[in-house]
Formats: structure tokens, C-alpha cells, sequence
């Protein structure tokens, strides 16, 4: 299964729109009609790459647009970009989505007591390999972290592409500790830094 991009606009505008066409090059929404399973008996997960690693444009599937391209978050009319976390650049991760997925606002979620926030649930993916906006990838769950958000559960999944050269190593959140120290404390100060921000 393949999929390509096709960008309208220039970045870094409000008009800038990435759609998404299907191997026939018929356009589709990555919300609803890429597969939420890669491999459902490997338990293995497409993710829609929506922000690439060290970038700073905060990018969303639009869910609300026909087609549900990526576009640039915005707040009170202003385009949204994250600040640079010393030590880092931009997201720490590529970050994005599962397609097919959606945090239902009128469920309250048992662990955190909030309801969802409406937005399909969000993947940090953590291998080496920096991606490209648009990308779709396959993804090995290891975790996920809670987060509440304005009063709203907001899961962040924390995940790996099976085709990394790390992939075979990393199989839990324990592996993760182990192989990549400290990786996830940043991912948590981060968070909190943003949220706050």
C-alpha cells in the first residue's frame, strides 16, 4: 500500500494545504481512509507523519476540511511554531497520527478522569531516521504517555518505525529506559514546557 503527497500553498502560510492520493493518485483523506493497521496480527500501525523531527511548524491533519490535508495550526488567527527547547530543535520526534483513530470527546477516560480532545490520537516516533511531512509509516507501539490538555485527555503515543535499525531492539517503554536514556524524560519535560509555553 503506497501513498504520495501533494502540496498546495507555500509553508509557513495559511493556504499551505499537503493532500494525500492513493497508488491509483485518487485523492483520500489520511483520517479516514488510510488503514489504521499496518499489520493488525503483528499489531503493527500506520502513522501519518505530520511534523518531521527538528522542525518547528506545528502541522495538523485538518479534520474539519474536506479531505483532511495536513495544514498549520493556528491560535487567535497566528500561524503556531513551537520554541526550541535548549538542547533541542524544534520536536524531538517525528511527530503525527494513526489514521482511524479519534479521542471522543463525550467518553471520560477512566486513568485520566477528562474526556477526549477530538483529534486523532497522536504518535512520537522515536527511531533514527528523520521523516518527511506527509510520510506514512509503519509503527511498533512501545508505550504511551497521558497528558491532559486544557481540561481534555490527550494520549501521546510513543512508538517506533519497523523499518528502523533500532526497531528489533526496542519492544516496551523498559527498552526505550534502557536503550535510549533519558529520552523519554525529555520527552516529558518537553511536553511540559510546550504545554505551558
Amino acid at each position: 500500500m503506497s501513498f504520495s503527497v501533494e502540496e498546495r500553498g507555500k509553508p509557513n502560510t495559511k493556504s499551505y494545504r499537503l493532500f494525500f492520493k492513493n497508488a491509483q493518485g485518487k485523492y483520500i483523506s489520511p483520517f479516514h481512509d488510510i488503514p489504521m493497521f499496518a499489520d493488525e496480527s503483528q499489531n503493527i500501525f500506520h502513522m501519518v507523519v505530520e511534523v518531521p523531527r527538528w522542525t518547528n511548524a506545528k502541522m495538523e491533519i485538518a479534520t474539519k476540511d474536506l479531505l483532511n490535508p495536513i495544514k498549520q495550526d493556528e491560535k487567535k488567527g497566528k500561524l503556531r511554531y513551537v520554541a526550541n527547547v535548549f538542547p533541542h530543535k524544534g520536536y524531538i520526534w517525528n511527530y503525527g497520527a494513526i489514521p482511524q483513530t479519534w479521542e471522543d470527546p463525550s467518553h471520560k477516560d477512566g486513568d485520566t478522569g477528562c474526556c477526549g480532545d477530538n483529534d486523532p490520537i497522536d504518535v512520537c516516533e522515536i527511531g533514527s531516521r528523520v521523516c518527511s511531512r506527509g510520510d506514512v509509516i509503519k509503527v511498533k507501539i512501545l508505550g504511551v504517555l497521558a497528558m491532559i490538555d486544557e481540561g481534555e485527555t490527550d494520549w501521546k503515543v510513543i512508538a517506533i518505525n519497523v523499518d528502523d535499525p533500532e526497531a528489533k531492539d526496542l519492544n516496551n517503554i523498559s527498552d526505550v529506559k534502557r536503550l535510549k536514556p533519558g529520552y523519554l524524560e525529555a520527552t516529558v519535560d518537553w511536553f511540559k514546557w510546550y504545554k505551558s509555553a
